[in-house]
């Protein structure tokens, strides 16, 4: 990006979180900012509100929570490179994703191992086990 382009006045903070790349349209930025994964200081903002440099926001993008510092200011969509010189992640919030994403391949998510549906040799042994099993004979 040209310097002129990275340097703007005045970015509303759903154009700012749009053009940083955490969110891929700006509407989706809008609808996050209004349930409130967007907070500055704890507190919720507006689509509308100015982003200054220099500014901490917390923002929560799925499972992912990010509290980065305000570098630069920029109302267009650039490349990866460009949007990641807008902002500066804080060490401890890089600390925290990189330990859950660490557990995360450690404890895979429940039922990924299944893969459609059972097969009729499945179902034969499922009805056995259900058969099998009958609570008022085993107590």
């Amino acid at each position: 990006m040209k310097k002129n382009e990275i340097e703007d006045s005045d970015v509303r903070l759903d154009k700012w979180l749009w053009a940083a790349r955490f969110y891929k349209t700006r509407t989706l930025s809008q609808d996050n900012i209004e349930l409130g994964r967007v907070r500055m200081n704890g507190v919720r903002l507006k689509a509308s509100k100015t982003v200054k440099v220099g500014e901490k926001l917390e923002i929560i993008r799925g499972e992912e929570r990010f509290e980065v510092i305000v570098k630069a200011l920029s109302g267009k969509r650039g490349n990866a490179a460009a949007a990641q010189a807008l902002y500066e992640e804080t060490p401890g919030s890089l600390q925290k994703r990189l330990l859950i994403r660490e557990n995360s391949k450690m404890m895979p998510m429940p039922g990924s191992d299944y893969h459609g549906r059972p097969t009729k040799r499945d179902g034969r042994k499922i009805r056995k086990f259900i058969e099998g099993f009958n609570p008022s004979k085993d107590i």
